[in-house]
């Protein structure tokens, strides 16, 4: 076989090179054996020292993370010692049925507890949270953040610092309520009102979940405006930040430690986190509490009309024009809304110069509206635009009616924590029709 000249050099090499590393080898080895040989034991080999067994066993010491992950750590741990010692415990206790659900029980009342959280507003302690954690409340307390939140034991329960708390003022329809502790020089977290929200933005969660008091969690802003109840005019900031039972009245912060909501409620099939979780928009939240904390209730305009969303079978089915808005359904005899000109039928485009393509947005000026200016509208009838003014009145819920005629020193019924009134000629005006006409309400 003729081979290359090139790969015969090469064998020969690799051979000349493999007997001399053998020879050398051979050399080295023969000294020990001699020794051997002679009686002197060879040099025992070297036992490893059980650090090095036991570094073996736990492994490698990890290389220090990358710069960026550092920084975004310590930013993340700054943020939370800023904004922690401004979210507050709420502790409930009152009466109410043992089991709503089931109706044969009903007349069983007990005493229960509840466990919510708020957020400090007003170093003098004002306390904003949600309506649901306190109604119905005999006794409200409000548990403040020990000063290191970060400390590894568990605090006793005799340390915590624990006050009471006198409930401001409450509002049913944005699910808020304003409480007052006799403290001063508080820490707060300022409401980002004018903070603009968007998808995918980073937000943490601060409250106490289950009763685990100022417990931190991390999503992202799912959706800057959800309406999960369209019967309910609110709408609500979506994260996937994990909100559960307890969380309710804590607030959403962003990066900056602005509050961007106030936590309020959750979708899920287990009752527990699903990443389904709303919080009421900042903006709503500051209007209420400058309302609450200035009159005790939210003032709130009505025109005396009805109006409701349109749907494309709505739309279909009357004729209309355009498949989305607001259309009014109702006008009161009498009422404002009838002097000024306004018909059913009427398609609101814009009440005072803001667009109204949404009932939740039509409720909204019916709130910024003041009480002492007429309201301008812009409707659609038929094919023509009107412009109409409308006066305006106050609307009152009837339960801060009711409250106004009640004097809290002699309708007080302290064991139960409720107030108690006579039926009269007042209260029934106030109650509307009822069944049985005497009684204490």
């Amino acid at each position: 076989m003729l081979v290359p000249a090139g790969a015969s050099r090469g064998f020969a090499f690799n051979f000349v090179l493999t007997s001399a590393l053998t020879a050398i080898f051979l050399v080295l080895l023969t000294p020990c054996r001699a020794q051997q040989a002679a009686g002197k034991p060879a040099t025992p080999p070297q036992k490893a020292s059980p650090v090095a067994e036991v570094g073996k066993a736990v492994g490698e010491r990890p290389s220090e993370a990358p710069q960026v992950l550092q920084q975004l750590n310590s930013a993340l741990e700054s943020l939370v010692a800023k904004v922690s010692p401004a979210v507050v415990q709420i502790l409930v206790t009152g009466y109410g049925a043992i089991d709503e659900s089931n109706r044969s029980q009903t007349a069983l009342v007990t005493r229960q507890h509840a466990v919510g959280s708020g957020v400090i507003v007003d170093p003098d302690g004002y306390i904003v949270t949600n309506a649901h954690v306190v109604e119905g409340a005999h006794r409200i307390r409000v548990v403040l953040p020990m000063p290191s939140p970060d400390r590894p034991q568990v605090e006793p329960v005799g340390k915590e610092h624990v006050l009471e708390a006198k409930l401001i003022g409450i509002h049913k329809d944005s699910d808020l309520a304003l409480l007052k502790i006799d403290q001063k020089n508080l820490p707060t977290l300022e409401l980002g009102s004018a903070r603009r929200v968007r998808q995918g933005q980073l937000v943490f969660a601060i409250g106490s979940p289950e009763g685990l008091q100022n417990s931190v969690t991390m999503g992202v802003v799912s959706s800057v405006g959800r309406q999960p109840d369209p019967d309910r005019p609110v709408v609500y900031i979506q994260t996937d930040a994990p909100i559960n039972p307890g969380n309710s009245g804590g607030p959403l912060i962003d990066m900056d430690g602005y509050v961007l909501g106030i936590n309020t409620l959750i979708l899920s099939e287990g009752g527990g986190s699903e990443g389904l979780g709303f919080a009421i928009p900042a903006r709503i939240v500051r209007f209420v509490y400058q309302s609450l904390r200035k009159y005790g209730h939210v003032h709130r305009v009505e025109i005396g009309a009805v109006a409701q969303n349109i749907t494309p079978s709505l739309a279909q089915g009357l004729g209309l024009s355009r498949s989305y808005g607001v259309i009014v359904s109702d006008v009161n005899p009498g009422g404002p809304a009838e002097a000024a000109g306004l018909k059913a039928g009427d398609i609101i485009l814009s009440a005072d110069d803001r667009p109204i393509d949404t009932l939740p947005a039509l409720t909204a000026t019916m709130y910024l509206h003041p009480l002492d200016e007429v309201m301008k509208l812009v409707v659609l009838r038929g094919n023509e635009k009107q412009t109409l003014t409308v006066a305006v009145g106050e609307h009152r819920d009837q339960m801060d009616k009711l409250m106004d005629s009640v004097d809290p020193d002699q309708s007080l019924v302290r064991r139960l924590g409720i107030l108690g009134v006579d039926l009269n000629d007042q209260i029934r005006s106030v109650v509307g029709s009822l069944r049985i006409s005497t009684g204490v309400v």
